[in-house]
């Protein structure tokens, strides 16, 4: 049997999957993840990729070619240009990252699913009951990013961020198993809701939700002039608007994590938005009557 069989066993045996990865002090992990990746040297660095690919199907043949001096740096890598195109209709919300499809449904009372029977309260969430109820009659989705991914994450429309809130906490592991196991995971873990409005269709409320994960050191917004990680103490709510045009950068993890996205009303899931699909940064799903959401 040949390595990627194995690495397959091993990535399907839920008990062991979920003591490797949850079961270890998950917040020192993290930040021992963090300064390791930023040590600056290529030998080490080609060393610590090498056995990187032994685990994932880690694919560098997107990026901007360059020979990586830190982990971080092949973490965070770009693209080479072009390959990211957002679709360009001013009728559709696009995929703000690569991503796996999750739990995605309309909001439509007080919870949401992270994944099958593990329902998590939306208002818990937010850290804001009154953010949770404008989000009333819109969609939730969302998109898991695997450690061997594109990390950077984009508008998915021309928008207006308002705020950022960051919420420190845990870093439970993001994949299918613990998010079965562990109850309301998302809500425990540390993440920064974005929110937004849409010019174009009428200032509608959108809100972004990057959740970081064990092992995932930081989260970088480049609007932002701090960098959200677990030592950062605050202040919470950082008020501190941009303009973005769809497909601008907005920041990236510096591991794999999720990435929640709540959608306003009027908005239509296309046929791409369902559970275990695979999307790009830039693919379109969904979709409105029109530019005013009419």
């Amino acid at each position: 049997m040949n390595l990627a069989h194995w690495r397959d066993r091993l990535l399907l045996n839920e008990d062991l999957n979920f003591l490797l990865t949850n079961r270890i002090p998950r917040i020192a992990a993290t930040r021992f993840m963090g300064w390791f990746s930023r040590i600056r040297s290529p030998l080490l660095t080609r060393g610590s990729i090498a056995v990187w690919r032994l685990f994932t199907d880690l694919d560098l043949s997107e990026a901007v070619p360059r020979r990586y001096q830190s982990l971080q740096e092949c973490f965070t890598r770009e693209l080479r240009p072009g390959l990211r195109p957002f679709d360009p209709d001013p009728a559709v919300l696009c995929s703000p990252c690569d991503g796996i499809v999750g739990a995605h449904g309309r909001i439509d009372g007080t919870q949401v699913l992270q994944a099958k029977g593990s329902p998590y309260p939306l208002s818990e969430l937010l850290r804001s009951p009154e953010l949770a109820a404008r989000m009333q009659g819109g969609h939730y989705l969302t998109l898991r990013l695997t450690s061997s991914m594109y990390h950077r994450f984009h508008a998915p429309a021309d928008l207006q961020a308002d705020r950022v809130t960051y919420i420190s906490g845990d870093t439970w592991n993001v994949n299918p198993i613990a998010l079965q196991r562990v109850q309301r995971l998302f809500c425990r873990n540390e993440r920064a809701v974005i929110e937004c409005r849409l010019p174009g269709w009428g200032d509608a409320p959108l809100v972004l939700v990057p959740v970081a994960a064990v092992l995932v050191a930081s989260i970088r917004l480049h609007w932002l002039d701090v960098r959200l990680h677990l030592r950062w103490p605050g202040p919470n709510v950082i008020e501190q608007p941009a303009a973005l045009a769809r497909g601008q950068e907005m920041g990236w993890f510096e591991h794999g994590s999720t990435i929640i996205v709540l959608l306003p009303p009027g908005l239509a899931p296309l046929p791409v938005v369902q559970d275990g699909a695979r999307v790009k940064a830039g693919q379109a799903l969904f979709r409105t009557a029109g530019p005013d959401g009419s």
